[in-house]
């Protein structure tokens, strides 16, 4: 029987509306694991999400799926697990930035993920998302990335 092998790696970057400080301590690994069962619901695989009160990166194996249909399920049923645990006015940004990696690169993201908070309190996110998008070699327009 013939077999579609895919492994594609993305690291996934995207902020809460307006950059807001609503990514509670105290209900960031319980969303971190909601976001799991979404990405495991969707046949792909999560290796290490992390973040900080406004923003969130993921390490996503995604198999078959659309990055753009996946993180659209990520977002939408995410918000609405967020605002049922009391944070009411909890939208994320409509963008994202989705970057190709290759699997000599895992180790190394998956310390920048989980060193987020480390991280920022030296850099904001705004800037980190400049860097990525530099290092990445994506252009981009700063009138369209901040919502």
């Amino acid at each position: 029987m013939p077999q579609s092998l895919v492994k594609i790696l993305v690291h996934i970057v995207f902020s809460t509306k307006h950059r807001a400080d609503l990514i509670r301590p105290e209900i960031e690994n319980d969303l971190y694991g909601y976001i799991n069962g979404i990405i495991e619901n969707n046949g792909a695989k999560l290796i290490s999400a992390n973040g900080t009160t406004n923003h969130s990166h993921f390490l996503i194996s995604l198999g078959r799926n659309d990055v753009s249909e996946l993180i659209g399920g990520i977002k939408r049923d995410s918000s609405s697990w967020i605002k049922k645990k009391g944070v009411e006015n909890f939208y994320w940004q409509k963008g994202y930035g989705a970057f190709s990696i290759g699997q000599s690169q895992v180790l190394k993201v998956i310390k920048y993920i989980q060193d987020q908070k480390k991280h920022h309190k030296k850099q904001s996110y705004e800037d980190e998302f400049r860097e990525l998008c530099e290092k990445y070699n994506v252009d981009f327009d700063e009138r369209y990335v901040w919502d």
